[in-house]
């Protein structure tokens, strides 16, 4: 989920980082600009041997992954409790993904626990905002929802971090069951499951990021 508009704040009144943006401080954003080169040349126009010229290659990513983006949306609302209206003459692509995911979420009798949880981590001091917590075979479990073309590292990091705030904001509900990743790719809506019943070495990593985060704004600060 979104960073809300307020930000995240300590016990103390002070603002803090969220999640994704420790993450986004040191990710690794290859794959993504890969992925808008090669869309732009296909989409753009030709000039010359080798040579592409795009108005604006951030509004060319936007377009293409919007079947993955309407997918997305729509089970954002179905778990929401929201009303969920798919118009008859939506791209098929997106009632395929919905569906997929409808029928994964019957197979494995999923029940959403709770939603929009704003939590806080007084240990390590972040704020962050899960998409949901479910219990599947009577445990609880993280649930992630993601519009890519592929599963990267940061995802990982990021479920690992929010299962560390779920955990040490609700002592007696721990997330027992592991964390699942369910991914809608951008271009085509398909839905896929990952489930990693253990994220030690990505929590490990988020901590570290965290420090540097920490130490990154103090170099900030000295450099002006």
């Amino acid at each position: 989920m979104p960073t809300p508009a307020q930000g995240y704040y300590n016990s103390a009144g002070k603002r803090l980082p969220s999640v994704t943006t420790i993450i986004g401080r040191f990710k690794d954003a290859s794959a993504l600009l890969k992925w808008q080169f090669r869309m732009g040349f296909e989409q753009g126009t030709l000039f010359g041997k080798g040579k592409v010229y795009v108005d604006d290659p951030y509004a060319i990513g936007r377009d293409a992954a919007s079947v993955g983006n309407a997918v997305h949306a729509l089970v954002d609302n179905h778990v929401h409790g929201r009303p969920v209206s798919v118009p008859d003459d939506a791209d098929p692509r997106i009632h395929s993904g919905f569906e997929a995911y409808l029928a994964w979420e019957r197979q494995t009798h999923l029940r959403i626990v709770a939603t929009e949880m704003q939590l806080i981590s007084e240990v390590h001091q972040y704020g962050g905002t899960p998409d949901a917590i479910g219990s599947l075979d009577d445990k609880l479990c993280l649930l992630d929802w993601k519009t890519s073309n592929s599963v990267y590292t940061d995802h990982l990091v990021q479920i690992a971090a929010y299962r560390m705030l779920w955990n040490e904001c609700n002592p007696g509900n721990q997330l027992t069951g592991g964390s699942h990743l369910l991914r809608f790719s951008k271009e085509e809506g398909d839905f896929t499951h990952h489930y990693f019943p253990d994220l030690k070495d990505a929590e490990e990593q988020f901590l570290l990021f965290r420090r540097a985060y920490s130490l990154d704004q103090k170099l900030r600060k000295r450099v002006g």
